[in-house]
């Protein structure tokens, strides 16, 4: 009986082996370590990435005397005179990198390569070299689309998945680094997501595989040969890599270069909306925990969002079906969501999480806002001082006093003391408190009035919703002193 309990016992230990082993090959088998080299790789992969030959002419333009006309002779004394200065026109070249995704000739690579250039080639691994002519570009996110006709299909990559990269994977990165042509490194993505502030649509890879000069708008390729980013950027003090380089992930990608290919230039999504950061004091004040979406700060009267019933004050939270963890989530989102379609989006009001349907317009690149700043001086009203900001009520004298809107509606902050916290938010005279706690306010008792019932409820942070110079935001003010 106790030799066939031992016997049961051996069994149990051996069967725990066992799952103890399945489990560590599992993950081992999950998580693909260092090969024993590259080479191979390199191999298959490097007669698909191409350098990009660019050259444009530089002082070429016709210089005129201003208040001149263009025609006047005097003009072209004038160039004379210039050139003998030695302001002559220069060709000058620049060399980046690029990768063929097509066997018919269709290639990638960045928008900075390219800007400006008069004449594109594109050299391949074997020297051959082509004329290219650019199909489309996106400045935004620095990638653009060449094409060049060849006899022959051409050696291609494939383009991966990025949303399935690791921190901690292995990649290769191929390109042209100071116009060495044809050098191949290796390294880990060491982050994912990063925002370098290039613009608002960052969502960048970072990686230790080395990257320089030339380098951009070459390939990142992961351990199967398929590109998941285009080297676009790195941080260096000295100009030479440091390890910290930037591609842009496939995500971003192939959705720009499918429209440009269709339609010769992006077509992102829209939804009319302006966004600040939910920041702990915002979500405090709000009853949000923890912080995280995109805080609504203003609408188009005539976009989808406003259609949809979307209020100032509200937070996204997910956008079709995708999580909005911050608020750099949202605009990338929107703009590569299928214009036209009606999606789901979760918001945050009034301490409850609801659902509303927006249907995406098309986003039109061409306007910009532009908005005046407020003037830094004024006639000083009578004032009164509330969380270390003197308020007034808006009156025909003061609004001329510091340009205020005549649609404007609210109270209006005249000064703004150094040491408070409303000075450390970039609260400044001249911004106008149109609500407080999401109440509406329209002299400086309605302020005052409401804080002290926020102070007496217990809150920490009221939120206040400005309008500064015609543009709407939150800002949330610790309370219980300046």
């Amino acid at each position: 009986m106790r030799t066939g309990r031992i016997g049961q016992a051996r069994r149990g230990v051996v069967i725990s082996l066992a799952a103890a082993f399945l489990t560590v090959f599992a993950a081992t088998a999950q998580a693909q370590g260092a090969p024993d080299s590259f080479a191979d790789l390199a191999e298959r992969l490097s007669p698909a990435v191409v350098n990009i030959s660019t050259s444009q002419v530089l002082g070429s333009e016709r210089q005129a005397i201003p208040g001149v006309p263009e025609d006047s002779p005097l003009n072209d004394f004038f160039k004379d005179f210039m050139e003998q200065q030695g302001q002559r026109p220069q060709r000058v070249q620049s060399l980046g990198s690029g990768f063929v995704i097509d066997p018919a000739g269709v290639i990638i690579t960045n928008n900075h390569v390219i800007d400006g250039a008069d004449r594109i080639e594109v050299v391949f691994m074997d020297g051959t070299t082509l004329p290219a002519t650019l199909t489309g570009r996106d400045p935004k996110t620095d990638i653009a689309v060449l094409k060049v006709e060849s006899q022959t299909p051409l050696p291609h990559v494939e383009l991966g998945d990025s949303s399935r990269a690791r921190v901690g994977d292995w990649v290769i990165a191929i390109g042209n680094p100071f116009g060495l042509g044809g050098t191949v490194t290796a390294g880990i993505i060491s982050a994912l997501n990063r925002d370098i502030h290039a613009g608002n649509y960052d969502d960048f890879i970072q990686t230790d595989a080395s990257i320089n000069r030339g380098n951009s708008g070459g390939p990142l390729f992961d351990m199967q040969g398929r590109v998941v980013g285009v080297n676009s950027a790195i941080i260096s003090p000295s100009g030479a890599s440091v390890g910290i380089g930037f591609a842009v992930p496939t995500s971003t990608v192939r959705p720009i270069v499918e429209q440009i290919l269709e339609h010769g230039e992006t077509r992102r999504g829209w939804i009319g909306v302006r966004i600040q950061t939910v920041t702990p004091e915002i979500a405090d004040s709000l009853g949000l925990a923890p912080a995280r979406g995109a805080l609504i700060a203003g609408l188009s009267d005539d976009g989808p969002a406003a259609a949809a019933g979307i209020e100032p004050g509200d937070i996204v939270l997910s956008f079709d079906g995708r999580n909005i963890a911050a608020m750099r989530d949202l605009p990338r989102i929107v703009a590569e969501t299928g214009i036209g379609r009606t999606v789901d989006v979760e918001i945050y009001r009034g301490g409850r999480t609801i659902g509303v349907k927006v249907t995406v317009a098309r986003l039109d690149e061409s306007e910009a806002a532009a908005a005046a700043p407020p003037a830094d001086t004024a006639p000083a009203p009578a004032r009164m001082v509330v969380l270390g900001l003197s308020l007034a009520e808006l009156t025909a004298t003061t609004r001329e006093g510091f340009d205020i809107d005549p649609e404007t509606r609210g109270v209006l902050v005249t000064d703004v003391d150094p040491l408070s916290g409303a000075a450390e938010k970039g609260v400044r005279p001249g911004d106008v408190i149109v609500q407080i706690a999401q109440r509406d306010v329209a002299t400086p008792a309605d302020v005052e009035r409401i804080v002290a019932a926020e102070e007496k409820a217990g809150r920490n942070t009221v939120l206040l919703r400005l309008s500064s110079g015609g543009d709407l935001r939150f800002v949330a003010l610790r309370l219980g002193g300046l």
